[in-house]
């Protein structure tokens, strides 16, 4: 149990104000405590849990028609194969994703615990909502049972309905990145250089939740922002399983591809 910040907050506060100082120092050492205890190094087992979440819940929201489809099965191997899973690995995400498509699956006990393992860390939480969306959008849309389910996670996990809307667009706009660079197959490189389309600048104002009428200074701001959520070394200190580093590191090359695209298409320097 961390005392440290309360004592020295709490004498340090009486010095400088009699008992009023104290108790406000006292509350100002319980912010720190509890800011210093957010800073532990995540346990393996809260890896787990991460992990675990991650595969069931996508399970149970591809079987939220009734029947698994061959294009959410794909999102799910495809999601695999970007985490370099395989052997035993790949053998627990794929009987997590198996639990997640049973009939009373646990979801807002799975979800309760994962949030509790994540310490209700917003970054992180924000990050299993968006693999989430991935297996939401395996055909190319939201069904009204998955967005019923997306609401039930963004509810556990604290995050508004106002936020989950922002997110399901941003999601959007980075399905149709993955969709375009796959597409480009072996041109990656020319296809970073060459100018976007008016599809693509759309494309890339949403994945920074922005828009063209937001000034330079707010898409700066907005890019910024994302790409501190994202960043892979962040995420790993917060808890982020080690198998999804790469793709934490392939969001922040989309911010980054989003952003130059804007840039240059609006003179910004």
């Amino acid at each position: 149990m961390r005392i440290w910040g309360k004592v020295l907050g709490a004498f340090f506060g009486f010095l400088l104000g009699n008992i009023f100082g104290a108790l406000l120092g006292l509350w100002i050492g319980h912010r720190f405590d509890r800011g210093m205890s957010f800073r532990r190094a995540p346990t393996q087992q809260q890896q787990a849990v991460f992990f675990h979440a991650t595969f069931a819940v996508m399970g149970h929201i591809a079987k939220a028609s009734g029947q698994v489809t061959e294009q959410e099965i794909r999102v799910a191997s495809n999601l695999m194969d970007r985490m370099r899973l395989s052997g035993e690995q790949r053998v627990r995400a794929q009987e997590s994703f198996r639990q997640g498509k049973e009939s009373g699956f646990p979801l807002r006990e799975t979800l309760a615990e994962f949030r509790q393992a994540s310490q209700g860390q917003r970054d992180i939480l924000r990050f299993f909502l968006e693999v989430q969306l991935q297996a939401a959008f395996a055909d190319g849309r939201v069904e009204a049972d998955e967005r019923a389910i997306l609401q039930t996670i963004a509810d556990e996990l604290g995050i508004s309905r106002i936020e989950l809307a922002r997110i399901l667009a941003m999601a959007e706009a980075q399905m149709n990145f993955f969709h375009r660079q796959q597409q480009a197959g072996g041109q990656g490189q020319q296809y970073r250089q060459e100018a976007p389309s008016a599809d693509r600048l759309k494309d890339a104002y949403q994945l920074l939740g922005v828009s063209e009428s937001d000034s330079d200074q707010d898409i700066k701001r907005a890019y910024r922002k994302e790409m501190s959520k994202h960043h892979p070394d962040k995420l790993a200190a917060k808890g982020l399983p080690p198998e999804m580093m790469e793709m934490a590191k392939e969001k922040t090359q989309e911010i980054q591809q989003a952003w130059e695209w804007i840039r240059e298409a609006r003179g910004i320097r």
